[in-house]
C-alpha cells in the first residue's frame, strides 16, 4: 500500500460502523450459543469425572470382594487343618504304639481317631452318603457292579466305599453294588 493508500485508510476507521438488526440478532445468538455450549463442555467434563471415579469404585469393589474371598477361603482351610492335625497325632501315637498295646486297645484308638475326623467333616459340613437300601441315583452313586437280587431294580445292595458331599456339592460318590433283575 501506498502511503496515501495508508492514511486514507486508517482516515476511515475512524468511522463508526453501524451494526445491522440482524447481524446484532445473529451475535447475540452466537453468544448465547458459545455460553450454552461452555455450559455443556463443563457438564460433559463433569460426567466424564464422575463415570471414571464409578469405574474406579467399581474395580476397588471388585478387589475387596476378591481380596475378601480369599481371606475366608484361607481360614476355612486353615480351621479344616487345624482339626485334622488333632487326627494325624491320633494316628501317630496309634503307629508308635502297635507293638506295645493290644488289640483291644488298638481297636480303641482307632475309633477316637475315627470320631475325632468325623468331628472335622461335621464342622466343615462335609457329609457322609451311605445309600444302601435305597434307589441308585447316577448324580451321587457310581455302580460298581450290579448282582441279580430280589429287591427291586436299581436298588443299591451295598456300599463298597461310602461317598461324600460339601454343602450339597459331590466330592466322591459313594461306590455300589446295585440290584438287577433275576435272569
Amino acid at each position: 500500500m501506498t502511503e496515501s493508500n495508508s492514511e486514507s485508510h486508517l482516515a476511515g476507521s475512524d468511522e463508526k460502523t453501524t451494526v445491522l438488526p440482524e447481524t446484532a440478532t445473529a451475535l447475540v445468538e452466537m453468544e448465547r450459543l458459545q455460553g450454552e455450549l461452555a455450559a455443556a463442555e463443563d457438564r460433559a467434563k463433569s460426567h466424564w469425572d464422575q463415570y471414571l471415579r464409578a469405574i474406579a469404585d467399581m474395580e476397588n469393589v471388585r478387589k475387596r470382594g476378591a481380596k475378601d474371598l480369599e481371606n475366608a477361603r484361607q481360614v476355612a482351610v486353615e480351621k479344616f487343618a487345624q482339626d485334622l492335625i488333632g487326627v494325624k497325632d491320633s494316628l501317630e501315637l496309634g503307629i508308635a504304639n502297635a507293638g506295645k498295646a493290644d488289640v483291644a486297645s488298638l481297636v480303641e484308638g482307632q475309633s477316637a481317631t475315627l470320631r475325632l475326623l468325623a468331628k472335622a467333616f461335621e464342622k466343615a459340613q462335609i457329609e457322609e452318603i451311605n445309600p444302601e437300601g435305597q434307589p441308585f441315583n447316577p448324580e451321587q452313586h457310581e455302580a460298581m457292579m450290579a448282582q441279580p437280587s430280589d429287591a427291586a431294580p436299581n436298588t443299591v445292595l451295598a456300599v463298597i466305599q461310602r461317598g461324600y458331599q460339601l454343602n450339597g456339592r459331590l466330592l466322591r460318590p459313594a461306590r455300589v453294588v446295585v440290584s438287577a433283575q433275576k435272569s
